[in-house]
């Protein structure tokens, strides 16, 4: 099994809501996970920000969810880390 640790999204979001209520409402989705969001472009109704997001287990599928429920989509994935479960196995 693997655990996603961390991931960077390149994501177009609304104004409204703005980075705060965004990034707490992503974090919501995985507790315990951190999240830092960063602005790279703004024009008059949308936002283009990096969300880089980290945790213990993140959830892809709930992040990606609560970032389309807000109005934003996810326009790639820039970065992953994952790890895997150590060999519980012998030899």
């Amino acid at each position: 099994m693997t655990y996603l640790k961390r991931i960077v999204l390149d994501v177009l979001k609304p104004r409204y809501p703005n980075a705060l209520e965004f990034t707490s409402a992503v974090a919501s989705r995985s507790p315990g996970c951190r999240v830092n969001l960063t602005v790279s472009g703004v024009d008059e109704k949308t936002e283009t920000v990096a969300l880089i997001i980290e945790g213990g287990d993140l959830r892809y599928d709930a992040i990606t969810e609560e970032i389309t429920s807000m109005g934003g989509s996810v326009q790639s994935i820039d970065e992953v880390a994952v790890e895997s479960e150590p060999d519980q196995g012998g030899p």
